[in-house]
């Protein structure tokens, strides 16, 4: 293998660089080229590929976001749009693809491969932490330290006005951000797409609660089927007239900031675990680290799947929260 390509793709997530450094620089060690596409499959149609050297990911280890820039793309979704990537693959004399990004990203490389054989290894990235294949997923344990930052300055106006606060972090298809999250901050429940919202539990459990508590904190995922942390803090007050309920959305904020040492490690790990993959013949499959060993698991194995969550860690917080 001579000339591989790398890209940054769907929503960006802390640790994105940092694997892109490991990536760059195992091929360099190995002789092999790397360009860079920016702007993700978009940039892979409109030709935005760029040389990249050693120098080119110095000092961007601690970095958020990614250099090589991200899109979501819907000319990629076409049959046409593909083609064009394919053709500036083959013209570039690519000759493998490191793809960092989440489920979309993954997808979009198992469409890719269907009419371009040129070999994808993935590395996932994504705050969400819902790919199967991966103990954690890059940006993951970046955004959760980033929520429980956030909830433990929240926390502190709620003491000060006795307040109860819903707060509603990222997660549309999965809760696992509000579930550690939740956990580490010492929220009084835990609401998420994987369980069935009971608004009569909720109400029930913040009755018999320590009146003494001076605050009490919900953490909501944005994906639960009640409607997020609002329709929920609405439902709440009617019933529970006598609290003082604030809602906080957290938002992007846990997409940014300067990656966690544990995403850090984790993400030169499978950068470099990328690189080697392409060398030994690996094709559609996304790296992963699981109980601290590098795994591979088939794009089609990783993508469309939510984790199981473990029921005692959902049993742990109700009892916690006494």
């Amino acid at each position: 293998m001579k000339k591989i390509a790398v890209f940054t793709s769907g929503g960006d997530s802390p640790g994105m660089n940092a694997c892109l450094r490991a990536v760059v620089r195992t091929a360099i060690y190995h002789q092999i080229e790397v360009v860079g596409i920016k702007h993700g499959y978009d940039g892979m149609i409109n030709d935005e590929f760029v040389e990249m050297d050693a120098k080119s990911v110095a000092n961007i280890i601690h970095r958020g976001g990614t250099i090589l820039k991200t899109a979501r793309s819907k000319e990629f979704m076409s049959l046409e749009g593909r083609q064009k990537a394919s053709a500036n693959l083959m013209k570039h004399q690519v000759e493998g693809i490191v793809a960092i990004g989440g489920d979309g990203t993954f997808c979009g490389a198992l469409e890719l491969s269907k009419i371009c054989n040129i070999p994808i290894v993935g590395c996932p990235g994504t705050i969400d932490n819902d790919l199967i294949g991966t103990d954690f997923t890059i940006g993951y344990d970046t955004a959760i330290n980033t929520v429980i930052e956030a909830v433990d300055k929240i926390r502190d106006t709620a003491e000060s006005h006795d307040r109860l606060f819903f707060v509603e972090v990222m997660g549309r298809d999965a809760g696992l951000i509000a579930l550690r999250g939740g956990i580490g901050v010492g929220a009084e429940s835990i609401i998420i797409p994987e369980t069935k919202t009971d608004i009569e539990d909720l109400i029930k459990r913040l009755e018999s609660g320590r009146k003494s508590k001076s605050s009490k904190i919900i953490i909501v995922a944005e994906g639960d089927e009640a409607g997020g942390a609002f329709k929920i803090a609405e439902q709440v007050k009617t019933r529970l007239p006598e609290y003082d309920t604030r809602v906080t959305v957290l938002g992007h904020i846990q997409r940014g900031g300067s990656p966690s040492a544990m995403d850090r490690v984790n993400s030169s790990r499978m950068g470099f675990a990328a690189v080697e993959a392409l060398m030994q013949g690996q094709r559609n499959v996304m790296i992963g680290i699981v109980d601290k060993n590098i795994n591979y698991t088939a794009f089609e194995n990783a993508t469309k799947h939510i984790q199981e969550l473990n029921p005692d860690l959902m049993r742990m917080v109700g009892i916690l929260s006494l």
